[in-house]
């Protein structure tokens, strides 16, 4: 599937330049919504990553006709029972609030010995078209919550979040060494992979 023009559901500015990297050379033109001059929140009412990106897929589908592109994604603590999941943006009540998300986590987790802090990021891909077709693509990394912040690239929970096997976090990766293993970039990886399948 050969795509003209698409749109990324998303003002994130890390997350859209991520997609745009992964995704160049792939489609003819991508726009963040700012980008394309569509100014609306979309609420995120889902239980799962899917239905969440779903939802803001199609929502900016039937706004605009064209092609879009949505993700969810989210940290998933083995301590805590898979939390904050769905709710990581807004962990802390506030969404958005990196420092303070990270905050309630680190503080939760007070204690909590190395080999009990696994954790993996999840992402989930929607990519619905105007003619009703619906992809779906998941990427996941598994990691170990440490105990305090560590690198300064990033946003998000990546301070906190060591990779496995590099005993670096996601922080202290430069953009291409995170794309090249995070969650989103397989997810997009897989992405691709179908969209190629399908011709």
């Amino acid at each position: 599937m050969k795509l003209e023009k698409i749109i990324i559901a998303s003002n994130n500015k890390h997350k859209v330049d991520e997609i745009k990297d992964i995704l160049k050379g792939f489609c003819n033109e991508i726009l963040s919504l700012k980008e394309a001059g569509i100014n609306c929140e979309v609420e995120e009412n889902g239980t799962t990553f899917e239905e969440n990106a779903y939802i803001k897929a199609k929502a900016i589908v039937d706004l605009t006709g064209l092609p879009c592109i949505a993700d969810d994604s989210g940290l998933e603590v083995d301590a805590l029972n898979g939390a904050p999941g769905v709710y990581s943006a807004r962990f802390s009540g506030e969404h958005g609030n990196y420092k303070k998300n990270n905050e309630k986590l680190l503080s939760l987790l007070k204690g909590v010995p190395r080999e009990k802090r696994g954790a993996r990021f999840v992402t989930a891909i929607a990519l619905v078209t105007p003619d009703g077709d619906k992809i779906f693509a998941r990427g996941e990394i598994r990691g170990i919550i440490t105990e305090e912040e560590v690198g300064s690239n990033g946003f998000g929970y990546d301070p906190l979040f060591l990779v496995l096997g590099l005993n670096k976090t996601f922080a202290q990766l430069s953009s291409q060494e995170k794309n090249s293993i995070s969650h989103r970039g397989r997810a997009l990886n897989d992405l691709k992979e179908k969209l190629v399948s399908i011709g």
